[in-house]
């Protein structure tokens, strides 16, 4: 945990286990202070984890391997779907969870594969725009499978999907404490997702100091050079893929069963570049970057809501800006500003070693 502790300022470099325990701390109670502010805000933070999961994901794909994905949210489609299909009344499969959710993380791995196998050659603009060609493709195929089956209702979607249930207990109907004590759903599914993310950091951790994380590296910083010392730059690269695409086909049965309902509005192009958007704003390859960006971002647009909204009708008796077109400006303005003073992002990648560390290897030689 000492690389996320790095998002809190100077408590995070000098004490990184207080820095740990305080992030921990706050993470598990955060949605009680939340709901002093109303159940609206739980829900806020339900998804903002839901964010934080894709853009780890995500972050594999373009921050370790160098890759840059601009479909990513067809993956998150792809896990949803299978949800849809699988776990509602629609097609007649009520399938458990641990079955469901594996398989729609395999189904988005192949995904992955399918979409990494015929981009291998390509680097940059041109990777972005075939993949953002893939993307497209996915919502376009869930909006028009139609005729001469409905398959996914179209754009109408698919509703009333199974929630989860864990040790007996359905989280979409709560958990009561007794005779006028209930934990709402809200609650339920935010441990779950956070117990979700918590898993994906550790493994994308080790992922980064492993022989794989390494090769990545060297893929992103020098294909070449990388494949002229013997990395098997081809099936690293469909692995990076792969496994982000996993994150995404896990994140995509979350939100199915979170949300009871999906269609092809949810996985539209701006919601792609906004999980990009979250690793450029928090720091490329950083994961700690990236938890913070995601945070951020996700919470922008309900801030936004609440405060520019009253400001707007007191100073000027009407609203000129809606939240979400003030949110994509002040994203622009973000994105120039940090491009200009920290280019590298919020809580920029730290190299494994130091220049101090070097610089005192040489004293001892």
């Amino acid at each position: 945990m000492n690389n996320i502790s790095q998002a809190i300022p100077f408590l995070g470099s000098r004490y990184p286990r207080s820095a740990s325990a305080t992030l921990i701390a706050f993470a598990l109670i955060v949605p009680v202070l939340a709901a002093l502010c109303g159940n609206t805000w739980v829900r806020i933070l339900d998804f903002a984890l839901l964010y934080i999961l894709l853009a780890i994901g995500l972050n594999l794909v373009v921050g370790f391997a160098g890759l840059l994905d601009m479909g990513y949210i067809a993956f998150y489609a792809v896990g949803a779907y299978t949800w849809a299909f699988l776990a509602s009344p629609q097609f007649g499969y009520h399938l458990p969870f641990w079955l469901v959710l594996p398989l729609g993380a395999a189904f988005a791995a192949c995904a992955g594969i399918i979409l990494g196998f015929p981009t291998l050659r390509l680097r940059g603009d041109y990777l972005a725009i075939v993949t953002l060609g893939f993307g497209e493709i996915v919502r376009i195929f869930m909006n028009n499978l139609t005729h001469p089956v409905n398959i996914t209702n179209g754009p109408q979607g698919i509703d009333q999907l199974d929630g989860l249930s864990l040790f007996g207990f359905e989280l979409n109907k709560g958990l009561p404490l007794g005779e006028s004590f209930q934990v709402s759903s809200l609650f339920l599914y935010y441990y779950v997702f956070l117990a979700a993310v918590a898993f994906a950091i550790l493994l994308v951790k080790r992922l980064q100091v492993s022989r794989i994380g390494r090769a990545w590296a060297a893929i992103r910083d020098d294909e070449l050079a990388a494949k002229a010392i013997g990395v098997n730059t081809r099936n690293l690269k469909l692995l990076a893929f792969a496994m982000g695409a996993t994150f995404g086909g896990v994140s995509g049965g979350l939100f199915g069963s979170f949300q009871g309902f999906v269609s092809p509005e949810s996985f539209t192009l701006m919601e792609s570049t906004a999980i990009l958007t979250m690793i450029v704003f928090g720091g490329m390859g950083s994961l700690a970057g990236v938890i913070v960006g995601a945070v951020v971002l996700s919470l922008l647009p309900e801030v936004l809501r609440q405060i520019a909204l009253p400001i707007q009708e007191a100073l000027f008796g009407r609203v000129f800006l809606d939240p979400e077109v003030l949110r994509m400006l002040l994203l622009s303005l973000a994105m120039i500003l940090m491009m200009i003073l920290k280019p590298a992002g919020l809580v920029p990648a730290q190299s494994r070693y130091s220049r101090t560390d070097d610089l005192k290897r040489e004293e001892g030689a």
